[in-house]
């Protein structure tokens, strides 16, 4: 089609969809269709035919008509820049909403062909209508900023604390090596005086023995020296003298003593020198089958002694991040179990509140939940200093002979039991039968301690550490 400066509105109709063309494509038969328009027609009648002239078309794509596409183009810019009141095709008010094509149409519009079908009604009650639906979504969309910008803040936060929590940690560790540090500083000091200590007393030794020998090198010099000088007189004169030159001659020289076990004992102070230290080290290192993760504590919970204890303490600021549980004065262990037997002694004390045990991972850490197996839970707890309960469905009152000061708790994963005990006699408290589905972690809780109080800590036993040499 040859290039059209002002073309009439209806030589820029497609013939299929019966709007203004877009990317027209020229047939042999020189008709025009959208290429889209096109597209559907064919896979609907399932062959290459004209929808205008039914002529079957070449194959191959149909190439685009460029001055008509350059011509639709401009006019629906002409028709954007017009008034926006009136329609484009028919020049009317736009005075009626098409419901199907969500757009505003004229009378004109609503009889033709396009919309005669469609579901219409006047533009006021539709802009109503419209309005409060982009209102309502409008909301959500006002909703799921307040939840990123939360979010975002919720980040800041948690990327703030982990550089502190790194930073506490760093320093926990330099404490530690501290100590380390300490520890062979002192070890090499006590090893060095003993050293010394051997040094001074053998010094002395031969510094006697030395003064004994020289002052009898001294007396045998002289002897010697005279000696020599008598034999050199005239023979009236030695032999007057010989009954005292052969006195002093024939006097009783001692040996020289064979001084032993006088050098410094090398096997002493190097020999196994690691071992020895590390069989010191042994005492003042402990070893926990658990330790508790701060990760999942509360945020009113403080720890120490390297994560084995716990108590109540002035709230901090922590991030609420998924695994921390808000809901109850409590901590999770560190590791948890699928399989295998383990257990862990909780030295309770004198605390008057307490819950101890064992959870699953997918406890409800956020919301109050009853202390129960089938939320969870497989624990037994002290309520005010004289009630001992196990958390059963319905709780469990325990009668125990004495108060305990440390109880085990004993994990069988495969055979589903968590065993109580007292660790002062080994009589069993209670006992809980169920069947494990998922990773089990270690449970403590504290509580306050009269009015206001800190609570007693509840601090995970240490085993006993021993070296064994095979």
């Amino acid at each position: 089609m040859a290039a059209m400066n002002s073309p009439r509105e209806e030589d820029l109709l497609c013939p299929q969809c019966c709007e203004i063309y877009r990317l027209p494509v020229l047939l042999k038969c020189g008709h025009n269709v959208c290429r889209v328009c096109l597209q559907k027609f064919w896979e609907l009648k399932g062959c290459r035919e004209c929808p205008v002239c039914r002529t079957v078309a070449e194959p191959g794509r149909p190439p685009i008509n460029l001055p008509l596409k350059i011509a639709a183009d401009e006019y629906q810019l002409r028709r954007s820049s017009r008034n926006r009141d009136l329609c484009f095709l028919h020049g009317e008010k736009l005075t009626l909403f098409c419901q199907n094509d969500e757009e505003p149409v004229c009378v004109v519009c609503h009889t033709s062909k396009q919309h005669k079908v469609h579901e219409c009604c006047p533009v006021e009650e539709a802009a109503q209508q419209k309005k409060t639906e982009i209102s309502t979504m409008l909301e959500s969309l006002r909703k799921k900023l307040r939840t990123l910008n939360k979010t975002e803040e919720h980040w800041k936060e948690t990327k703030t604390y982990l550089q502190t929590q790194a930073r506490q940690n760093e320093e926990g560790i330099k404490e530690e090596f501290r100590k380390l540090h300490l520890f062979l500083q002192e070890e090499e000091n006590a090893r060095l005086e003993v050293l010394k200590q051997e040094e001074e007393i053998k010094t002395q030794v031969m510094c006697e023995k030395l003064d004994n020998i020289q002052e009898q090198i001294t007396t045998l010099s002289s002897t010697v020296s005279d000696t020599v000088a008598t034999l050199t007189a005239k023979d009236l004169t030695f032999l007057q003298d010989y009954k005292k030159t052969k006195k002093r001659v024939k006097c009783n020289v001692r040996e020289p003593e064979c001084i032993r076990d006088i050098l410094i004992n090398p096997a002493k102070h190097l020999g196994s020198l690691k071992f020895g230290i590390w069989k010191s080290m042994a005492k003042m290192v402990k070893y926990v089958p658990i330790t508790l993760d701060p990760n999942t504590a509360h945020s009113n919970l403080e720890f120490s002694e390297e994560l084995t204890c716990v108590q109540y303490s002035r709230k901090q600021l922590l991030p609420d991040n998924p695994e921390r549980c808000t809901s109850r004065l409590c901590a999770l262990g560190a590791t948890g179990f699928t399989s295998g037997k383990h257990s862990w002694t909780v030295h309770v004390g004198q605390s008057r509140d307490w819950y101890i045990g064992a959870v699953r991972e997918s406890i409800k850490r956020k919301s109050a939940v009853f202390l129960n197996p089938a939320e969870g839970f497989w624990v037994i707890g002290l309520c005010g200093g004289d009630s001992f309960w196990a958390q059963t469905s319905p709780r469990t009152k325990l009668v125990l002979k004495q108060k305990p000061e440390r109880i085990t708790v004993e994990l069988d994963c495969d055979k589903g039991k968590v065993v109580f005990t007292n660790a002062q006699d080994s009589t069993t408290i209670h006992t809980f039968r169920d069947r494990f589905t998922e990773r089990i972690f270690p449970y403590v809780s504290t509580g306050l301690y009269g009015e206001g109080k800190l609570s007693s800590p509840l601090t995970i036993c240490p085993l006993t550490v021993t070296l064994e040499v095979k």
